[in-house]
């Protein structure tokens, strides 16, 4: 090969790489905007108004955090689900989509949607409504998480900068969680929590996923993810924790209730934009690779407070919804963390490369 097509063999892998890291960033840009359009969506309308307002509509404590949390995201994703369906109709893949459904590697995609979506992501919807935005960094720990289990179950090697990231994730989070407590009784701590479990979810889902993903295409697989969890979520989840709070909440008269609210436009927009960012984050990965792409999308623990601040906080007239200047610092700090989770050494950047 000569010279003049090594260099431009070079250039197009440079394009495509670059292409791929601004694919994986719009992914960690789009997650925060689903925030902020979902956390508006649930405080406006009957969702303020009643369920989470002055009149709570003789609703429990237990239903209030948990049955609303499930409410909002099973509207969410499986709104989210009905736009990757249209995308896919208008792609052609809808006879692939179908098909995928029964073999191997779409069973393994169901089965991660329903450990990241219906148990995860309802527990992230309930710790933004307890807590605030300043759960974001907890959840984005899903990243260390997963290092942690690939470690584990699958035999992957963690290397020192590895190791130094989690820990780095974990001193980050705790001065975000620590600088905002209300007392450990209270709902901040309650929220971090649910936020852990979240992180957990999404760990066991992306050390689970990457075996149907390398399969499947991914906008078949993300279709997969959301039209199964926002299924999942509103005949199994939520009936269930409906069962469970014991005051005869119809699960179905609450979906329909959602569904026909002026605020649905918002979950409109908000399943529009996660479905988005699942889609941008396994194109990204497959183009600049799954560390680089990780640590793109992991820029969520500081869009996420970002975009909700300024759907919520701006434009909204929400208040509560603003960081101290300390926790957006060790919230930038974090993605830093999450580069080292990804095996990317920060030190690199100011070396010389090579000719």
């Amino acid at each position: 090969m000569n010279s003049n097509a090594i260099a431009a063999k070079k250039k197009v892998d440079s394009a495509f790489m670059k292409k791929g890291v601004f694919i994986a960033i719009m992914s960690g840009v789009t997650y925060g905007l689903y925030t902020g359009f979902l956390t508006l969506g649930m405080a406006r309308g009957i969702w303020g108004a009643d369920w989470y307002g002055a009149n709570t509509s003789g609703l429990s404590v237990f239903a209030i955090t948990y049955v609303l949390a499930a409410l909002g995201s099973g509207v969410n994703d499986t709104i989210s689900g009905i736009w990757m369906l249209i995308k896919c109709g208008i792609m052609g893949e809808l006879g692939d989509w179908v098909r995928c459904l029964k073999t191997k590697p779409g069973v393994v995609m169901i089965i991660c949607a329903l450990i990241g979506g219906p148990i995860a992501s309802t527990c992230y919807v309930a710790a933004l409504q307890m807590a605030g935005t300043i759960i974001v960094p907890f959840a984005a720990l899903n990243a260390a998480i997963g290092a942690i289990i690939g470690r584990f179950v699958f035999k992957q090697k963690l290397s020192p900068v590895m190791v130094g990231g989690i820990i780095l994730c974990l001193i980050c989070a705790t001065v975000i969680g620590g600088t905002s407590f209300d007392g450990f009784g209270g709902t901040t701590m309650v929220g971090i929590l649910l936020a852990l479990v979240c992180a957990l979810g999404w760990g066991i889902e992306g050390a689970v996923a990457g075996f149907g993903t390398t399969l499947i295409e991914y906008n078949i697989g993300i279709t997969i993810r959301q039209v199964t969890s926002g299924v999942a979520n509103m005949i199994i989840v939520l009936p269930l924790l409906c069962m469970i709070d014991g005051n005869g909440l119809n699960a179905f008269g609450l979906l329909s209730t959602a569904f026909t609210d002026s605020s649905v436009i918002f979950f409109v927009i908000s399943g529009l934009f996660a479905g988005l960012s699942y889609g941008f984050w396994y194109k990204g990965a497959s183009m600049c690779g799954a560390a680089l792409g990780m640590t793109c999308n992991g820029a969520y623990a500081f869009w996420a407070p970002f975009f909700t601040w300024v759907v919520c906080g701006l434009f909204g007239g929400i208040e509560g919804y603003a960081l101290s200047a300390i926790q957006w610092i060790f919230a930038a700090i974090m993605i830093i963390g999450i580069a080292m989770v990804g095996d990317i050494n920060p030190l690199s950047v100011f070396k010389k490369k090579e000719a």
